[in-house]
């Protein structure tokens, strides 16, 4: 059993409201209906002759016969007598979705006794079809002119906006609709909306130009936009937030050739293809709308300027206040209504023409008429129409403009501008002077490259010379050109000879001759000068006239000392640099030469290798020594100077002979790596280096090893080889003293011991530590000799840092 729930207050005060509403809607509906009804009848009464009363009898008779309500058979009526957009896209409509109907198919005069034959029929066809599920009023046709009725009656572009949603779009199932006027200046304002909320309509009711929204993609396009789902495109548009799966249509809205806005359709869901019965109707409520916007006014505040411009009297009086050629054109439409071309309504005082006509003759007549090639190549008629349509200005520069007089196409280069003020358009252009123009690029291109030029006339003595001329000269240019025979008198002395040769081949042997000299100016300054000239001789090879040019050249002439200077000085540089790499070279394989006599020690063998840098600018500071000292020991120490260059070697020397002297005492490495340490931060100019130095005691087959930031020693034993654990010791040279710590190793039989300066493993590619394992891996393999496994290492180094080499090895027999 159901129960009730009795309303509250506020529920009957709603549900009141809505009672209201839909009578206030039907009573609009029924308005409407009626409204088309009354005009149904007296096209009747117009064509028939009669009086009201019988139109109306006559009226309701012929709907009952064709089985339609007074309503649909009106709309019919209109539309058989309109013959306009909005009957042609009904009756496309309608004949796409109509059902056959067998007892119905006749004319307008069929039943009524012949007595209607006077509206020339109404195609039974199309009488009283609907669509499936439509009835009476809810029919295309009834829908489609209660639309035009309803926005012809209504005061403003919002009541516009809310009759073509609730007549005609949303029995199409939309649920929105915007119009929006274009501005002259590409801007976009919302002019009247209905199914957005009141704060997105605000929101969105101006958008400036430039600004790529759907509408003014639907602005851009003849066709139009049918976009299927507005999410899929990304663009921005009014209602995106409520609406942004569904549909969106922007077509744009003109009539007579002139687009004054867009009309924009939403739908709630993806929007599948519609068939070109529904793509008419939508294109006829957008030219519905463009009547409403012909007159539209944007509201202040919206950013927009007013569409409404200066008449064209007014652009006249504009026009006729330029300095360059203007015309003023208006619009000349078709019997149809639509644009074919536009008038030329006046043309101003410095009007001129390409093919040289008088302005009377191009004022008044239509702009294809008077420049057919407009057409053409330079699209001119086309971007005429363009800024008409949308009122964007167009500009071009170096456009032909060309004109047929008696079949002969003159033409002319032009900078072209176009711009819509009102329902005219001001066509400027300004035809280029080639003359003109090619004379102001000489002088600019003499002036840039300093050339003067001149003309001497040898019968009457008249010399010409250009301004670039006597400035080069350092004359006023109301002082006397210089004459060929003079130049001598105002260049150097030095330069005689060249002149005289120069005139001697102009002037005597009559061809063209250049010479180079320095031109003396009255106000002291030199200058460097090439002159080139040329006779011109008469028909019976008499001189007549010299003409040349002289240009200034003494920018070139110091560039050029200023080069050759710096090419002594490199050169004088570079065998300075050769110089000094060849006496590095000689002082460092004076001292370390690539295999020195091998050193006798018992039941222990000794080699050494160096190899310098394979580019001569990067010898270096790399040392190594090997010696028997006098207590028995052997030194073994290797060791790397800080930089290239004499410098380095030199400091090599110093701290290699340094350390031969003080291994005599006695001292172990730690101490003698101490004192070599004062010796490089002191006696050496303060230079760092670094070095590994070692005692072996060839009775206890021990050696005793320290370090001063180098590389370990490396011990292969075996199928086995390792660096020696570090110990600590910082680099030579760096602080004023420093401790160095010490270690000792046992050696055994078959063993071998190697030091080395980083030019054997260093790479600019990997890391020290992965260049060293590289080493490791290439000394296991041990050869048979001691020479041949130092001669390996060098061979197959992977170093390419080009840097100079040491290697010191042992071998305990």
């Amino acid at each position: 059993m159901r129960t009730m729930t009795p309303l509250s207050p506020v529920g009957r005060l709603a549900a009141t409201v809505d009672r209201l509403s839909s009578e206030v809607r039907a009573a609009q509906a029924e308005a409407e209906g009626r409204a088309l009804i009354e005009l149904a009848k007296g096209i009747l009464v117009a064509r028939l002759g009669c009086g009201p009363a019988q139109a109306a009898r006559q009226l309701a008779e012929l709907a009952e016969q064709s089985r339609a309500t007074p309503l649909e058979f009106a709309v019919d009526v209109i539309n058989q007598a309109a013959r306009d957009r909005m009957s042609e896209v009904t009756g496309a409509f309608l004949a796409a979705t109509a059902a056959v109907r067998s007892d119905s198919d006749h004319d307008l005069g069929a039943g009524a006794n012949g007595g209607t034959g006077g509206t020339g029929g109404t195609g039974g066809d199309t009488v009283g079809a609907r669509q499936p599920g439509e009835t009476g009023a809810d029919s295309a046709a009834v829908r489609l002119r209660a639309a035009e009725s309803g926005a012809l009656a209504a005061g403003d572009t919002q009541a516009v906006a809310d009759a073509l949603l609730e007549q005609a779009l949303r029995p199409l199932g939309a649920v929105a609709v915007a119009i929006w006027a274009a501005g002259y200046d590409g801007s976009l304002t919302l002019a009247g909306s209905a199914g957005f909320s009141p704060a997105e309509a605000t929101r969105w009711r101006y958008v400036p130009p430039d600004v790529v929204t759907v509408a003014r993609s639907g602005l851009t396009e003849r066709a139009g936009q049918w976009i299927t789902s507005l999410a899929e495109t990304g663009l921005p548009s009014v209602g995106r937030h409520q609406y942004s799966d569904g549909g969106r249509v922007a077509v744009p809205a003109g009539t007579g050739g002139r687009l004054h806005g867009v009309l924009e359709i939403a739908w709630p869901a993806p929007l599948v293809p519609q068939p070109p019965p529904v793509v008419r109707q939508v294109e006829a409520l957008a030219e519905l709308c463009a009547h409403t916007l012909e007159s539209y006014t944007p509201p202040n505040g919206t950013g927009q300027q007013p569409r409404v411009m200066p008449d064209a009297v007014e652009l006249m009086d504009l026009a006729d206040g330029l300095y360059d050629p203007a015309l003023v054109l208006v619009p000349y439409l078709d019997a149809d209504g639509h644009l074919a071309d536009f008038r030329i309504q006046h043309v101003n005082e410095s009007f001129m023409d390409p093919a040289g006509r008088p302005r009377a003759v191009v004022g008044g007549a239509l702009l294809l008429e008077a420049y057919p090639m407009a057409a053409g190549d330079s699209e001119l008629f086309r971007h005429v129409e363009r800024v008409y349509a949308t009122g964007e200005p167009f500009r071009a520069r170096r456009m032909n403009l060309t004109a047929l007089v008696d079949q002969v196409a003159l033409s002319a280069v032009t900078d072209i501008s176009v711009s819509r003020h009102g329902n005219a358009v001001l066509l400027i252009w300004r035809i280029e002077d080639e003359t003109a123009r090619l004379a102001s690029l000489l002088q600019h291109a003499q002036r840039l490259g300093r050339i003067g030029g001149f003309e001497e006339n040898l019968l009457t003595g008249e010399i010409t010379w250009n301004g670039q001329l006597f400035d080069l000269y350092g004359r006023p240019q109301t002082s006397t050109p210089v004459p060929l025979e003079e130049l001598a008198a105002h260049a150097h002395p030095d330069d005689a000879v060249a002149i005289g040769r120069f005139l001697r081949t102009l002037l005597h042997h009559r061809r063209p001759a250049s010479a180079a000299f320095r031109l003396q100016r009255p106000d002291g300054v030199t200058r460097h000068v090439r002159v080139v000239a040329e006779p011109v001789l008469d028909t019976d090879d008499r001189l007549l006239v010299v003409r040349g040019a002289y240009q200034d050249i003494s920018a070139q002439h110091w560039t050029e000392v200023a080069l050759a200077a710096t090419r002594d000085q490199l050169a004088h540089s570079e065998q300075q640099a050769i110089e000094r790499n060849r006496l590095t070279l000689q002082l460092q394989h004076a001292i370390m030469p690539p295999a020195q006599t091998p050193l006798k020690v018992p039941e222990l063998q000794v080699a050494v290798r160096y190899r310098p840098a394979e580019t001569e600018q990067l010898v270096g500071g790399d040392w190594y020594d090997a010696v028997m000292l006098p207590n028995g020991l052997v030194l073994l120490c290797v060791g790397d100077v800080a930089g290239h260059g004499i410098e380095a070697a030199t400091s090599m020397v110093v701290l290699r002979n340094a350390l031969r002297g003080l291994a005599v005492t006695g001292a172990g490495p730690g101490q003698l790596l101490s004192w070599l340490n004062i010796v490089a931060h002191h006696l050496t100019g303060g230079v760092t280096a670094t070095a590994v130095c070692g005692l072996y005691d060839p009775a206890r087959r021990t050696l005793r090893w320290a370090r001063a930031g180098h590389l370990p020693p490396v011990l292969v034993r075996g199928p086995r080889a390792e660096p020696l654990p570090l110990v600590r010791g910082m680099l030579l040279g760096a602080v004023a003293e420093a401790a160095y710590e010490e270690a000792e190793v046992q050696l055994a039989g078959e063993d071998t011991l190697l030091m080395y300066t980083d030019g054997l493993i260093e790479r600019r590619d990997r890391s020290l530590e992965a260049a060293l394992d590289q080493l490791l891996t290439t000394v296991r393999p041990t050869p048979n000799t001691l020479d041949q496994h130092l001669d390996r290492l060098l061979t197959y180094s992977r170093s390419d840092t080009d840097d100079d080499t040491c290697l010191v090895g042992i071998r305990v027999g």
